[in-house]
C-alpha cells in the first residue's frame, strides 16, 4: 500500500512539473484549452468572443472592440493611442481585478502600424504567450492577454468596393408585404426615400403588362450591372396602376 501511494505521489509531482513547464513557454496554448473547456459548458456558450479591430480608413484611424460593456464600439482618439485599464478615465475601461488601473495602451503610428505596449503592469501582458517588454508591433490575428482577458487583435489595411448584385439575386431578395405591395430589401443609398414607398401597384403593372416575356427574350444578352440598372430604373418610376 505504501508503495502504490509513493507511486501515486510521484506521478502527481512529475505531472505538476510538466503543467509548470507548459504554461511557462506556452501559456497561450493553455488559454485556448480553458476556453474550448468552457464553451463545452451549457451555462458558458453564450460567453462573447472578445476583440480588438484597428481599421485604417484613408486618414481616420480608430479602433472597434467589444470590450467596453460587452458592446461593438468604434473608438476614435486625436492622438491615435487607446489606453486599457481599470481607470474609469481608460479608452478602453476592463472591471477586471486582476488588471491595473493603467494597464497598457495600443498606438497607432502613421506609416508603421498598430503597436502594444505596457505600462508596467502589475500582472503584466501577454502578446501570443510571450511577456510584454517593451513596444510590440502587432500583426493581425495575434492574442492579447491582460489580467484574465484574452482578446484577438485584428487589422484592416484594404478597403474594397464589389460590383452591383446580379439581378436575379435582386429579384430573390423581394417579398410580399401585402396584396399589392412589394418591399425590395436592398437599394441604392442615394435614393431619398426607401425604395418600398415608390414601388406602389408597379409590381402588378410589371407583371400584368407582358414587359416580363418580352424581357426575357433578350435577358442573356445583357451584363449584371445593366440587368440591375434596369431593375432600378423600372421601379423608380411612378406608374399609376389602372385595373380596369
Amino acid at each position: 500500500m505504501a508503495d502504490f501511494a509513493q507511486t501515486e505521489i510521484e506521478r502527481r509531482l512529475t505531472l505538476y512539473q510538466v503543467f509548470l513547464k507548459l504554461y511557462e513557454h506556452h501559456s497561450s496554448l493553455l488559454d485556448e484549452i480553458l476556453q474550448l473547456e468552457n464553451l463545452s459548458q451549457p451555462s458558458l456558450r453564450k460567453i462573447n468572443v472578445c476583440y480588438v479591430h484597428g481599421v485604417i480608413d484613408k486618414a481616420a484611424v480608430y479602433l472597434m472592440t467589444n470590450l467596453c460593456d460587452n458592446q461593438s464600439q468604434s473608438l476614435q482618439q486625436p492622438q491615435h493611442i487607446w489606453t486599457i485599464g481599470r481607470n474609469r478615465n481608460s479608452g478602453i475601461c476592463i472591471a477586471d481585478s486582476y488588471m491595473s488601473r493603467r494597464h497598457a495602451a495600443i498606438q497607432y503610428i502613421d506609416d508603421q502600424g498598430f503597436y502594444f505596449i505596457d505600462f508596467n503592469s502589475t500582472n503584466g501582458s501577454f502578446v501570443n504567450g510571450n511577456r510584454a517588454f517593451g513596444p510590440i508591433k502587432l500583426k493581425d490575428g495575434d492574442r492579447i492577454r491582460l489580467g484574465s482577458i484574452t482578446f484577438n487583435f485584428f487589422i484592416n489595411y484594404t478597403c474594397r468596393v464589389l460590383p452591383t448584385v446580379a439581378i436575379e439575386l435582386l429579384m430573390q431578395l423581394m417579398h410580399r408585404k401585402s396584396d399589392n405591395q412589394v418591399e425590395m430589401l436592398t437599394y441604392a443609398h442615394n435614393r431619398p426615400k426607401p425604395l418600398a414607398e415608390k414601388l406602389g401597384d408597379n409590381s402588378e403593372v410589371f407583371k400584368n403588362s407582358g414587359l416580363v416575356e418580352k424581357f426575357e427574350d433578350c435577358y442573356d444578352d445583357f451584363s449584371s450591372e445593366q440587368k440591375s440598372e434596369i431593375l432600378d430604373r423600372f421601379f423608380s418610376r411612378q406608374i399609376p396602376y389602372n385595373p380596369s
